[in-house]
């Protein structure tokens, strides 16, 4: 149920198309503005009901600052106000990466550009890194959320699809979590007997799906990235590993290089990380691509959402919904440790790079300074070695 039906649909449109222009950082900062603007300026929610719709939009997967957007807009204005507030708060986003993805079309090859995105790289690399390690101190409490991690970095060296990685983590430790309740003495053996089960079903259908692809490119473009915005929980950073496996080694549509400028990109424009996607389905099939991979990605978002405030009471009291998106998240802390690893073997080449990376990944940890600048500094930094010719 909403709340009341009390603000306008223009309303909420200019509210959220406004917070998509601004709302630089990530996730966590777009939820810090959402608080601001709808606890504290407006009164649109109180602080209780505010974090029971976080907590939510945590348990199902996708963007989670999007779904909170879709969710305020519920409340408010009902369905109307439901897709009001999703497509503001995506909009602004996809139009700039759309805008961005053009002119790295355009002039991506010219000296000037490659310089600087090379100089960007060892950055973003850096910023997954981070990534992971700020999700890792809080998804990897016990021993078994632990365990899941390790075996998520070991099922990706042998070739397991990232997604059924995801899933196989959440299921683990959701059984576990079953059979200690039940029998608390047998919970660890018969978890870990669980798990190795579902790595092993997960590599045999791996096996089944690949190089499975669409006649037709946008609708090749549609299908992968609605595959992966299905399954994406956690830090949205795990977009990045998906992408690389599916995208970089699996199909070949792009190159690291290019997974990376993408990221870059996402970082430096307000909104959802997952606008990420727009900017890949433009590089691949240009305008349709970017319209398929943008509806592809968001879409279940908005599928998951509309089932989750129907299913509100139920989601919020399971433990099951818990202890399986602890160890989803704790199977994402593996997954980008691994697209790092991978990423920095594969572009970062030279010393300088390696020193670069290094040093973003240094003051990131400190917190003071955000993505979106160490960015322009990597760009800048890419342009002073391109006129000192330091290759």
């Amino acid at each position: 149920m909403t709340d009341a039906a009390e603000t306008s649909l223009t309303e909420l449109a200019a509210t959220f198309l406004r917070l998509g222009l601004t709302a630089f950082g990530g996730p966590a900062a777009h939820i810090g503005l959402m608080r601001e603007a709808f606890v504290k300026r407006r009164g649109w929610l109180d602080d209780a009901t505010f974090l029971d719709l976080v907590g939510l939009s945590n348990l199902i997967p996708g963007p989670t600052s999007t779904e909170l957007a879709m969710h305020v807009g519920h409340r408010r204005a009902g369905w109307p106000g439901f897709l009001v507030a999703g497509i503001g708060f995506i909009a602004p986003a996809v139009v700039l990466v759309l805008a961005l993805a053009w002119a790295y079309v355009e002039f991506g090859s010219r000296p000037e550009a490659t310089s600087t995105l090379a100089g960007i790289a060892p950055v973003v690399i850096a910023i997954v890194a981070n990534a992971g390690i700020g999700l890792g101190r809080a998804a990897l409490r016990t021993p078994t959320l632990l365990v899941v991690a390790a075996a998520v970095i070991v099922g990706s060296q042998v070739g397991v699809s990232e997604i059924l990685l995801l899933l196989a983590g959440g299921v683990f430790t959701l059984m576990v979590a079953e059979v200690t309740r039940r029998a608390p003495a047998a919970g660890t053996e018969r978890g870990g007997a669980i798990a190795l089960g579902w790595l092993g079903g997960a590599g045999r259908v791996a096996a089944l799906a690949g190089g499975v692809a669409a006649a037709v490119a946008p609708l090749a473009i549609f299908v992968e990235f609605f595959k992966i915005g299905a399954v994406i929980f956690g830090s949205g950073y795990v977009l990045v590993a998906l992408l690389r496996t599916e995208l970089v080694t699996d199909l070949h549509w792009i190159t690291d290089s290019q997974l990376l400028d993408a990221v870059a990109v996402g970082q430096l424009t307000p909104g959802p990380v997952f606008s990420t996607g727009t900017f890949i389905g433009y590089v691949i099939g240009g305008w349709a691509g970017a319209a398929a991979a943008t509806i592809g990605i968001f879409l279940p978002a908005f599928a998951f959402v509309a089932l989750s405030v129907v299913l509100l009471d139920r989601i919020r009291a399971s433990r099951g919904a818990r202890a399986f998106l602890d160890g989803v998240n704790a199977a994402a802390v593996g997954l980008i440790a691994v697209v790092a690893a991978g990423l920095l073997a594969a572009i970062v080449d030279d010393l300088p790079s390696v020193g670069i990376a290094a040093a973003a990944l240094v003051i990131l940890s400190q917190g003071r300074v955000g993505a979106a600048w160490l960015i322009l500094a990597g760009g800048g930094i890419g342009l002073v070695r391109l006129a000192f010719g330091v290759p």
